[in-house]
């Protein structure tokens, strides 16, 4: 196992959903850990930060809301907000856009405002970076949600799991294995970095400092 989950998590869903974040990842026991879940680990990370459980089933997805306070000059003591809505979605990677768009539609969410977690394996294991949009780079996973929400505009966070072992080596089979308990170790240390751009992303930093941050 990576983390354990939060014992006590807390219902802090009060306000409007504004901001959605999203794990890719495939649904089942049999991709539990596998590089193309690297979304879904990361949401789970985050929950447990939170301290709040993605388990409500909606829009195709195992979702949650958490209440992001604004503590600002004009709500000092933080009670104004909004809500972000946690997305895992289990329509499997190649149709991820549906359940994405079909939450964005139903709140209202520009592609702007939709943070996507996906595994990449260009970079190298446990390496994180974040782009403010562009291609689907090869994933099938950020591909549907670019035809989805017609257009690639929408922020997302790439965890590397490692390029193939070699070129013939089969990509599916690749995606779809398990992390070696070194890679293991690695993603779960890289696990709090993406936790810190989630976090800056929800106090509405913008995008380039968070690069700044954490590229």
């Amino acid at each position: 196992m990576f983390f354990k989950r939060a014992d006590k998590p807390e219902n802090k869903s009060k306000g409007k959903v504004k901001y959605i974040v999203a794990g890719l990842g495939n649904p089942g026991e049999k991709y539990a850990h596998t590089r193309h879940n690297a979304g879904f680990l990361a949401l789970d990370y985050i929950s447990q930060k939170y301290k709040f459980k993605i388990d409500n089933l909606k829009f195709k997805s195992y979702c949650a809301k958490y209440h992001v306070d604004k503590t600002d000059a004009e709500n000092p003591e933080g009670f104004a907000g909004f809500d972000a809505l946690f997305m895992k979605p289990q329509t499997y990677m190649n149709s991820s856009g549906e359940a994405i768009s079909e939450a964005a539609r139903f709140y209202k969410i520009p592609p702007e405002n939709i943070l996507v977690i996906a595994d990449d394996i260009t970079l190298p294991v446990g390496k994180v970076r974040i782009r403010k949009g562009g291609s689907d780079g090869g994933h099938n996973g950020l591909k549907s949600i670019i035809e989805h929400l017609s257009g690639d505009a929408f922020p997302r966070i790439k965890i590397g799991v490692g390029e193939k072992p070699r070129p013939d080596y089969d990509l599916v089979d690749w995606v779809t294995s398990k992390f070696s308990k070194e890679d293991e170790i690695i993603i779960s240390d890289s696990l709090s970095k993406i936790f810190g751009c989630v976090d800056m992303f929800l106090q509405e930093t913008p995008i380039d400092k968070i690069q700044n941050k954490y590229n």
